[in-house]
Protein backbone atom coordinates (compact mmCIF):
# COMPACT_ATOMS: atom_id res chain seq x y z
CA UNK A 1 0.00 0.00 0.00
CA UNK A 2 1.32 3.32 -0.92
CA UNK A 3 1.87 6.32 1.23
CA UNK A 4 -0.34 8.47 -0.30
CA UNK A 5 -3.69 5.87 -0.40
CA UNK A 6 -2.44 5.56 3.91
CA UNK A 7 -4.28 8.80 3.67
CA UNK A 8 -7.59 9.83 5.72
CA UNK A 9 -8.91 12.98 4.35
CA UNK A 10 -11.00 14.50 6.54
CA UNK A 11 -13.23 17.73 6.48
CA UNK A 12 -13.92 20.27 9.51
CA UNK A 13 -16.47 23.00 9.64
CA UNK A 14 -15.30 26.75 9.13
CA UNK A 15 -17.41 29.90 10.03
CA UNK A 16 -19.01 29.08 14.05
CA UNK A 17 -18.46 25.41 14.12
CA UNK A 18 -14.30 25.45 13.66
CA UNK A 19 -13.39 27.11 17.07
CA UNK A 20 -15.56 24.71 19.43
CA UNK A 21 -13.89 21.45 16.93
CA UNK A 22 -10.79 22.46 16.70
CA UNK A 23 -10.83 22.46 20.68
CA UNK A 24 -12.54 18.86 20.74
CA UNK A 25 -9.77 17.69 18.49
CA UNK A 26 -7.44 19.21 20.54
CA UNK A 27 -9.12 17.45 23.07
CA UNK A 28 -8.50 13.90 21.65
CA UNK A 29 -5.03 14.65 20.98
CA UNK A 30 -4.99 15.92 17.67
CA UNK A 31 -3.30 19.59 17.37
CA UNK A 32 -4.85 21.85 13.98
CA UNK A 33 -2.79 25.29 13.33
CA UNK A 34 -2.66 26.82 10.45
CA UNK A 35 -6.45 27.48 9.70
CA UNK A 36 -6.41 30.83 9.40
CA UNK A 37 -3.73 31.51 6.66
CA UNK A 38 -5.31 28.32 4.44
CA UNK A 39 -7.84 26.01 4.31
CA UNK A 40 -5.56 22.99 4.11
CA UNK A 41 -4.17 23.23 8.07
CA UNK A 42 -1.92 21.08 9.43
CA UNK A 43 -2.24 18.49 11.47
CA UNK A 44 0.49 16.41 13.99
CA UNK A 45 -0.80 13.44 12.88
CA UNK A 46 0.96 11.96 9.38
CA UNK A 47 -2.26 10.04 8.22
CA UNK A 48 -4.88 13.05 8.59
CA UNK A 49 -5.49 15.35 5.85
CA UNK A 50 -7.12 17.89 6.82
CA UNK A 51 -9.98 20.41 4.67
CA UNK A 52 -11.37 23.14 6.02
CA UNK A 53 -14.88 23.70 4.09
CA UNK A 54 -18.41 25.10 4.89
CA UNK A 55 -20.22 23.21 6.79
CA UNK A 56 -22.94 23.01 3.95
CA UNK A 57 -20.63 21.33 1.80
CA UNK A 58 -19.12 18.81 3.41
CA UNK A 59 -21.58 16.01 3.22
CA UNK A 60 -21.42 16.42 -0.44
CA UNK A 61 -17.92 15.41 -0.24
CA UNK A 62 -17.78 12.89 1.56
CA UNK A 63 -20.47 11.35 -0.48
CA UNK A 64 -18.59 11.77 -3.51
CA UNK A 65 -15.64 10.23 -2.22
CA UNK A 66 -13.59 13.78 -2.20
CA UNK A 67 -13.44 13.40 1.52
CA UNK A 68 -13.78 9.61 3.42
CA UNK A 69 -15.16 11.48 6.73
CA UNK A 70 -15.90 14.60 8.41
CA UNK A 71 -17.51 16.75 11.01
CA UNK A 72 -20.68 18.52 9.83
CA UNK A 73 -24.53 19.42 10.83
CA UNK A 74 -27.57 17.05 10.66
CA UNK A 75 -29.40 20.01 8.87
CA UNK A 76 -26.69 19.61 5.84
CA UNK A 77 -26.89 16.47 5.57
CA UNK A 78 -30.53 16.85 5.38
CA UNK A 79 -30.57 19.36 2.64
CA UNK A 80 -27.96 18.12 0.29
CA UNK A 81 -29.71 14.65 0.60
CA UNK A 82 -26.16 13.21 1.22
CA UNK A 83 -25.84 9.36 1.04
CA UNK A 84 -23.31 9.10 3.70
CA UNK A 85 -22.54 7.07 6.85
CA UNK A 86 -23.77 8.72 9.77
CA UNK A 87 -21.03 7.33 12.81
CA UNK A 88 -21.95 9.41 16.11
CA UNK A 89 -23.84 12.79 16.55
CA UNK A 90 -22.38 15.16 18.91
CA UNK A 91 -23.96 18.22 20.20
CA UNK A 92 -21.90 21.36 20.50
CA UNK A 93 -21.58 24.75 19.02
CA UNK A 94 -19.99 28.00 19.66
CA UNK A 95 -22.57 29.19 22.02
CA UNK A 96 -23.95 26.34 23.82
CA UNK A 97 -24.37 22.37 23.84
CA UNK A 98 -27.74 22.38 22.93
CA UNK A 99 -29.44 21.76 19.38
CA UNK A 100 -29.56 24.45 17.06
CA UNK A 101 -33.41 24.96 15.84
CA UNK A 102 -34.29 25.69 11.82
CA UNK A 103 -37.10 27.91 12.27
CA UNK A 104 -40.18 29.42 10.55
CA UNK A 105 -40.60 33.12 11.44
CA UNK A 106 -42.67 35.85 10.70
CA UNK A 107 -42.93 39.59 11.98
CA UNK A 108 -44.27 39.79 15.20
CA UNK A 109 -47.42 41.35 13.72
CA UNK A 110 -48.19 38.95 10.92
CA UNK A 111 -51.08 37.71 9.98
CA UNK A 112 -49.55 34.25 9.04
CA UNK A 113 -50.28 32.33 11.95
CA UNK A 114 -50.20 28.69 11.21
CA UNK A 115 -48.00 26.76 7.90
CA UNK A 116 -50.85 26.70 6.59
CA UNK A 117 -50.81 30.35 6.11
CA UNK A 118 -47.96 30.55 4.21
CA UNK A 119 -49.41 29.24 0.71
CA UNK A 120 -48.60 31.49 -2.10
CA UNK A 121 -46.03 33.32 0.34
CA UNK A 122 -42.50 34.03 -0.47
CA UNK A 123 -39.66 32.52 2.13
CA UNK A 124 -36.11 33.30 2.27
CA UNK A 125 -33.92 31.04 3.74
CA UNK A 126 -30.14 29.19 2.92
CA UNK A 127 -31.93 25.90 3.66
CA UNK A 128 -33.89 25.68 0.27
CA UNK A 129 -34.10 21.88 0.04
CA UNK A 130 -34.88 21.51 3.50
CA UNK A 131 -37.29 24.06 3.33
CA UNK A 132 -39.04 23.11 0.96
CA UNK A 133 -39.55 19.62 1.91
CA UNK A 134 -41.44 20.59 5.20
CA UNK A 135 -43.60 22.74 3.47
CA UNK A 136 -44.55 19.74 1.15
CA UNK A 137 -44.93 17.40 4.11
CA UNK A 138 -47.84 20.04 5.09
CA UNK A 139 -49.34 20.59 1.67
CA UNK A 140 -48.16 24.00 0.96
CA UNK A 141 -46.80 25.59 -2.03
CA UNK A 142 -44.82 28.61 -1.44
CA UNK A 143 -41.86 30.41 -2.89
CA UNK A 144 -38.80 30.02 -1.52
CA UNK A 145 -35.95 31.58 -2.50
CA UNK A 146 -32.08 31.32 -1.42
CA UNK A 147 -30.88 33.76 1.02
CA UNK A 148 -27.19 34.74 1.09
CA UNK A 149 -27.29 36.01 4.75
CA UNK A 150 -28.58 38.83 7.16
CA UNK A 151 -31.78 36.64 6.46
CA UNK A 152 -33.23 37.98 9.04
CA UNK A 153 -33.75 41.84 7.91
CA UNK A 154 -35.41 40.89 4.43
CA UNK A 155 -38.78 40.56 6.70
CA UNK A 156 -41.56 42.42 6.24
CA UNK A 157 -40.51 43.90 3.44
CA UNK A 158 -38.68 41.91 0.74
CA UNK A 159 -40.30 38.17 1.91
CA UNK A 160 -43.34 37.10 3.99
CA UNK A 161 -41.02 34.78 6.06
CA UNK A 162 -38.10 33.38 6.55
CA UNK A 163 -36.31 29.53 7.84
CA UNK A 164 -32.97 30.38 9.67
CA UNK A 165 -31.27 28.60 11.76
CA UNK A 166 -31.04 29.46 16.17
CA UNK A 167 -29.61 28.67 19.14
CA UNK A 168 -31.29 31.20 21.74
CA UNK A 169 -33.83 33.04 19.73
CA UNK A 170 -31.96 36.40 20.75
CA UNK A 171 -32.00 37.42 17.00
CA UNK A 172 -34.83 36.60 16.24
CA UNK A 173 -36.59 38.77 18.82
CA UNK A 174 -34.22 41.67 17.91
CA UNK A 175 -35.11 41.77 14.80
CA UNK A 176 -38.74 41.76 16.00
CA UNK A 177 -39.50 38.14 14.49
CA UNK A 178 -41.88 35.49 16.04
CA UNK A 179 -41.41 31.90 16.11
CA UNK A 180 -44.01 29.87 13.66
CA UNK A 181 -42.58 26.85 13.59
CA UNK A 182 -39.46 24.56 14.26
CA UNK A 183 -38.42 22.67 11.17
CA UNK A 184 -35.56 20.59 12.54
CA UNK A 185 -33.31 20.31 15.35
CA UNK A 186 -29.24 20.05 14.54
CA UNK A 187 -26.57 18.84 15.73
CA UNK A 188 -22.67 17.84 14.21
CA UNK A 189 -22.66 14.44 13.05
CA UNK A 190 -19.41 12.77 12.35
CA UNK A 191 -19.81 11.22 8.93
CA UNK A 192 -18.38 9.10 6.00
CA UNK A 193 -17.98 8.15 2.75
CA UNK A 194 -19.58 4.49 2.43
CA UNK A 195 -16.58 3.35 0.27
CA UNK A 196 -14.11 4.78 2.82
CA UNK A 197 -15.66 2.11 5.18
CA UNK A 198 -15.52 -0.73 2.96
CA UNK A 199 -11.03 -0.12 3.08
CA UNK A 200 -9.64 -1.84 5.82
CA UNK A 201 -7.55 0.59 6.80
CA UNK A 202 -9.27 3.66 6.28
CA UNK A 203 -12.10 1.87 8.59
CA UNK A 204 -9.59 1.09 11.25
CA UNK A 205 -8.06 5.05 11.03
CA UNK A 206 -11.77 5.98 11.16
CA UNK A 207 -12.98 3.92 14.20
CA UNK A 208 -9.38 5.00 16.14
CA UNK A 209 -10.36 8.59 15.29
CA UNK A 210 -14.15 8.61 16.59
CA UNK A 211 -13.53 6.70 19.77
CA UNK A 212 -10.78 9.64 20.78
CA UNK A 213 -12.94 12.14 19.55
CA UNK A 214 -16.08 10.51 21.36
CA UNK A 215 -14.07 10.26 24.76
CA UNK A 216 -13.21 13.65 24.30
CA UNK A 217 -16.89 14.64 23.88
CA UNK A 218 -17.78 12.78 26.82
CA UNK A 219 -14.96 14.04 28.87
CA UNK A 220 -16.59 17.79 28.11
CA UNK A 221 -18.41 19.60 31.61
CA UNK A 222 -16.64 16.46 33.75
CA UNK A 223 -13.96 16.22 35.95
CA UNK A 224 -12.18 13.67 38.51
CA UNK A 225 -12.04 13.79 42.24
CA UNK A 226 -9.99 11.32 44.35
CA UNK A 227 -10.08 11.89 48.35
CA UNK A 228 -9.26 9.78 51.33
CA UNK A 229 -11.75 8.55 53.75
CA UNK A 230 -11.65 6.83 56.98
CA UNK A 231 -13.46 3.16 56.23
CA UNK A 232 -16.10 4.01 58.94
CA UNK A 233 -17.29 6.89 57.25
CA UNK A 234 -17.44 5.19 53.74
CA UNK A 235 -21.61 4.73 53.80
CA UNK A 236 -22.52 7.70 54.20
CA UNK A 237 -20.27 9.31 51.50
CA UNK A 238 -21.54 6.97 49.04
CA UNK A 239 -24.77 8.44 49.69
CA UNK A 240 -23.74 12.02 49.02
CA UNK A 241 -21.43 11.25 46.04
CA UNK A 242 -22.96 11.61 41.94
CA UNK A 243 -20.48 8.91 40.73
CA UNK A 244 -20.63 8.99 36.89
CA UNK A 245 -20.59 5.17 37.82
CA UNK A 246 -19.44 3.20 41.29
CA UNK A 247 -17.02 5.14 42.30
CA UNK A 248 -13.14 3.40 42.62
CA UNK A 249 -12.31 2.50 46.56
CA UNK A 250 -8.57 1.16 46.97
CA UNK A 251 -7.62 0.46 50.38
CA UNK A 252 -4.41 2.38 52.16
CA UNK A 253 -1.88 0.18 53.13
CA UNK A 254 -1.40 -0.34 56.70
CA UNK A 255 -4.12 1.32 58.10
CA UNK A 256 -8.12 1.72 58.09
CA UNK A 257 -8.58 4.38 55.78
CA UNK A 258 -9.32 4.23 51.76
CA UNK A 259 -9.49 5.61 48.98
CA UNK A 260 -11.68 6.89 46.52
CA UNK A 261 -11.80 8.15 42.97
CA UNK A 262 -15.24 9.31 40.71
CA UNK A 263 -16.11 11.22 37.73
CA UNK A 264 -18.55 14.16 38.00
CA UNK A 265 -20.69 16.54 36.37
CA UNK A 266 -17.90 20.21 36.63
CA UNK A 267 -21.23 22.05 37.65
CA UNK A 268 -21.80 20.34 41.05
CA UNK A 269 -18.51 20.00 42.57
CA UNK A 270 -18.20 23.58 44.65
CA UNK A 271 -21.91 22.40 46.27
CA UNK A 272 -20.24 19.12 46.59
CA UNK A 273 -16.57 19.41 47.73
CA UNK A 274 -17.97 21.37 51.40
CA UNK A 275 -20.34 18.63 51.70
CA UNK A 276 -17.64 16.14 51.42
CA UNK A 277 -15.22 17.55 53.73
CA UNK A 278 -18.29 17.67 56.25
CA UNK A 279 -18.27 14.25 56.06
CA UNK A 280 -14.66 13.65 56.81
CA UNK A 281 -12.92 13.19 53.83
CA UNK A 282 -9.11 14.65 53.33
CA UNK A 283 -6.65 15.41 50.59
CA UNK A 284 -9.54 15.82 48.22
CA UNK A 285 -8.12 16.46 44.66
CA UNK A 286 -10.06 17.44 41.39
CA UNK A 287 -8.40 17.55 38.12
CA UNK A 288 -9.75 18.24 34.71
CA UNK A 289 -10.70 15.39 32.36
CA UNK A 290 -9.15 15.09 28.26
CA UNK A 291 -11.28 11.54 27.42
CA UNK A 292 -14.11 9.05 29.28
CA UNK A 293 -13.79 6.42 27.03
CA UNK A 294 -16.72 3.68 27.65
Amino acid sequence: MTAVSKTLRVGLPSGSLQEPTFALFAKAGFNISGASRSYKPSVDDPDLTIRLLRAQEISRYVQHGFLDCGLTGKDWIANNGSDVAVLAEMTFSKVSNKPTRWVIAVPEDSAIKSVKDLQGKVIATEAVDLTKSFLAKHGVTAEVEFSWGATEVKVPDLVDAIVDVTETGSSLRANKLRILETIMESSPQFIANHKALEDNWKKEKIEKLLLLLKGAYAARDKVGLKMNLSENKLADLLKTLPSLRNPTISQLAGSEWVAVETIIDESVVREIIPQLKALGAEGIIEYPLNKVVY
